[in-house]
């Protein structure tokens, strides 16, 4: 007899058993810490990354009974939370792309973790761009970098941070058509041979 591998819960249906079942929530924390971790890592390095994960559960869960069940995928709804505890960070952040602009890339590393974080770090190295970054208005730069890093579309983005779809697309624009200037019309994404 062949049995179905179980079906995933939907983000939601674990949002509303948590009401009851507290511990459901786990779920959301082993499905998302992981990417909110590397986006974290991404935008701010990673001293800051393990507290703002963590707080950004915190903030989940005591928010939970006010989720809108109606939607299913509970992504943009942390990330939304991890961009305002971001923002408190402002500061930190415009620096770290500053001294990225400056410092050049360690082909030394000494821990399988530093590894990690040197290649999350290094595409946010190249100088031209890191300044591009630094030079962004903070509500541009967030929704470019939620496309970006945190792989959200734009419906999921306006979700995230609570704007409406045309901001969305207009804040994306700006801050693409800011960053391509910087880097004197080229790609970053794309990568040179």
């Amino acid at each position: 007899m062949i049995t179905q591998p179980a079906t995933r819960a939907a983000d939601a249906e674990l949002v509303s058993a948590s009401w009851t079942d507290p511990e459901a929530f786990a779920e959301l924390f082993d499905r998302y810490s992981g990417m909110l971790y590397r986006y974290v890592v991404k935008r701010l390095g990673p001293e800051p990354a393990e507290d703002l994960v963590g707080d950004t559960f915190l903030v989940a869960f005591s928010r939970r009974r006010s989720y809108d069940t109606g939607y299913t995928d509970a992504r943009p709804w942390l990330f939304g939370i991890l961009t305002k505890l971001i923002s408190r960070h402002h500061r930190s952040e415009a620096a770290r792309y500053r001294a990225l602009r400056r410092a050049p890339l360690d082909g030394d590393v000494e821990s399988p973790a530093d590894r990690v974080a040197a290649g999350v770090s290094a595409q946010a190295a190249r100088p031209e761009l890191a300044a591009a970054l630094a030079d962004l208005p903070a509500k541009d730069r967030d929704v470019l970098l939620l496309i970006a890093w945190g792989d959200l579309t734009y419906d999921e983005v306006a979700r995230a941070l609570d704007i409406p779809i045309g901001t969305v697309r207009s804040r994306l624009n700006r801050g693409r058509r800011k960053v391509r200037a910087a880097l004197g019309e080229t790609n970053p994404m794309i990568e040179e041979e």
